[in-house]
Formats: structure tokens, C-alpha cells, sequence
């Protein structure tokens, strides 16, 4: 497919040019899209620092529940460490890829060259990306925040037993098919008479299901319904730091408000009453703003984590799972 030193295939160029969906419901697909990318250093930085900071979540991630070096896995405040530090540097790095998607659109976006191309057709439906994004971040906030004074309230009346509780079914039928068994799933891994179970102890990584199932370790953490509503409530701030940096990106252009906006840069100060008092409508501004979601998400995220693990090395995953489901202790 690739064109390699020996001119084999096709190039880049060549590819995404010929990327034209039949029936021309995206226009005229990805032409120009190589151009674009290959002129624009920000364009290109954009989509370096997406990509480098999915990597850095994820290692974020990877150091703690599969530790490469033996004794990580015994250090739990290195853990610690290694984890808040590489997720608040994946928040700032995705940050700085819309913010330098933004740049893109508003100094080497040539709409000429993009003439019904993929992002063209992107900029045409903004309002309905932005509109279904706020409605994932409604959606996410109230039912996630009501879930929790719901909780809070059946606590302060001394019913906990009223609390409305969501196990992560999904989430634990995955984890039972790779041979955790406290959930009563019997599939795959999990069943004692199924041939992968069978063979796992002779065949392939022996020790993997007493390791799975040992819960003092971050391999497969054990999660119930309070992991449940953290990750919604993770989930939006996500979506909400998203929406902020999308409009941003996607208005930098023009909007309703301020049809001329492009001409007046990423940032600029109040325009005055005369345009509906612009104040604070810069890609600076929403810039500005998300940032303060992305170190609240993190915030978030951090805390959970780190609570999550105290119970978990110390042995009583109960402890999180009795008290997770609420937030006013």
C-alpha cells in the first residue's frame, strides 16, 4: 500500500487522495488533506501532541497494574508518583494539541484549497459536533452528580440500604473471561471446565490466575459500583474539557456572535457592546477555561486513584466499595 525505497505502491498523497467515499456523502473526501498537513507546522504539532498524549495517559496507566521493573510493583509511592505525573502531563500535552489545532485553522487553513474536503465539511457541522458533545457532558453531570446526592441522601437519613447502586457488568464479565472469578461469571477463563482454563496453568503463563484473582495487587483491580459512577464522573470531565477546546478550535474562524473573528487573531480583548459584548470569546479565552476542567478532571482522577489503592494494598477492597457511592462522608 505505502510506497517503499524500492517505489513499491502508492504515496501518501496519492492515498489520501483517492479517499473519496462512494456516493459522495463526505464531499471531496481527503483531497488536499496532504498538502494541508505537509504546510502547516501546526497542523502537524496538533496531531503530534494528540497522539503523544494518549501515549503518555496510557503509560500512565501500564506503569502501575503491568510494572516492567521488578520492584515497582512493591514501591507504592513511586506508583503514586509515576501515575499523577504522567497524567497531568498527558492533560497538558492533549491541551496543547487543540490549541495548536486552533492556530492551524485560524493562520494556515486555506478554504480555497480545502473546498469541500473532510475538514471543510467539519467546520459546515460544527454546531451539530459541539451540540451532541454538550448533550454527553449534560448527561454525564446529571445523572452521575443526582446518583451521588441521591446516595448522600439515603446515608444522612441512615438508610444506606436505599442507595441506588450500578455494578459495572460489562466492565466485570471482561475481567471474569480473563479468569477473575469473583463475580460469579462463568465464561471463558473464569470456568474451571473450559479449555483455556484448563490449559492456562500448563501451557501458558502459569501463576496468571492466582495473580488475577489476588486482591492486593493493580493487575485486574476488583471494581463495584462505586468504580462505576467515579469513571462517569471522570468520563465527564472528559467530555466537558473536550466540548470547551472543541468550540474553541471550531469558532476560532468565525461564530454567530462574531462572523469576522478570524481577522482579529487567537486572542483579543473585549470588543465592546457594539458586538454584543464580546468579552472573553477569544480561542485564548476557551483555551484559558479548559485548562481549569482538564486540572479538575485530573484532580479527580488522582484522588480516586489514589484511594482505590490504599484499600487495595492494604488488602480490603470492601473499604472502597462500602464507602465510594457517595460523596459527603
Amino acid at each position: 500500500m505505502y510506497k517503499t525505497n524500492f517505489s513499491i505502491g502508492h504515496s501518501m498523497k496519492e492515498i489520501l487522495d483517492a479517499h473519496v467515499r462512494p456516493g459522495g456523502r463526505l464531499g471531496r473526501g481527503h483531497k488536499g488533506l496532504y498538502d494541508t498537513v505537509n504546510n502547516s507546522l501546526h497542523f502537524q504539532l496538533g496531531l503530534a501532541l494528540a497522539a503523544l498524549g494518549v501515549i503518555t495517559s496510557l503509560v500512565a496507566q501500564q506503569m502501575y497494574s503491568l510494572p516492567t521493573y521488578a520492584f515497582l510493583a512493591q514501591d507504592y509511592t513511586t506508583q503514586a508518583a509515576l501515575y499523577t505525573h504522567h497524567q497531568y502531563i498527558a492533560g497538558f500535552i492533549m491541551a496543547g494539541a487543540f490549541a495548536h489545532g486552533a492556530f492551524f485553522f485560524i493562520r494556515d487553513y486555506d478554504p480555497k484549497q480545502n473546498k469541500d474536503n473532510v475538514l471543510a465539511r467539519m467546520l459546515e457541522h460544527k454546531e451539530a459536533i459541539m451540540s451532541h458533545l454538550s448533550w454527553a457532558s449534560l448527561f454525564l453531570g446529571f445523572h452521575t452528580l443526582g446518583l451521588y446526592v441521591h446516595n448522600d441522601v439515603m446515608l444522612a437519613f441512615g438508610t444506606p440500604e436505599k442507595q441506588i447502586l450500578i455494578d459495572p457488568v460489562f466492565a466485570q464479565w471482561i475481567q471474569s473471561a480473563h479468569g477473575k472469578t469473583l463475580y460469579g461469571f462463568d465464561v471463558l477463563l473464569s470456568s474451571a471446565d473450559s479449555t483455556a482454563s484448563n490449559a492456562s496453568q500448563s501451557l501458558w503463563l502459569p501463576g496468571w490466575l492466582d495473580a488475577v484473582n489476588n486482591n492486593s495487587n493493580s493487575l485486574f483491580l476488583t471494581i463495584g459500583p462505586g468504580d462505576f459512577l467515579v469513571h462517569h464522573a471522570i468520563a465527564l470531565g472528559l467530555h466537558t474539557t473536550t466540548l470547551i477546546l472543541v468550540k474553541g478550535a471550531l469558532d476560532v474562524r468565525g461564530s454567530k456572535l462574531m462572523r469576522d473573528k478570524k481577522e482579529f487573531g487567537y486572542s483579543f480583548p473585549c470588543d465592546g457592546p457594539g458586538r454584543g459584548r464580546t468579552c472573553d470569546i477569544s480561542a485564548w479565552d476557551v483555551f484559558y477555561l479548559a485548562v481549569f476542567w482538564m486540572l479538575n478532571t485530573i484532580g479527580w482522577v488522582t484522588f480516586y486513584w489514589h484511594w482505590k489503592h490504599i484499600t487495595l494494598w492494604q488488602g480490603n477492597a470492601a473499604q472502597f466499595n462500602e464507602s465510594s457511592t457517595y460523596l459527603m462522608g
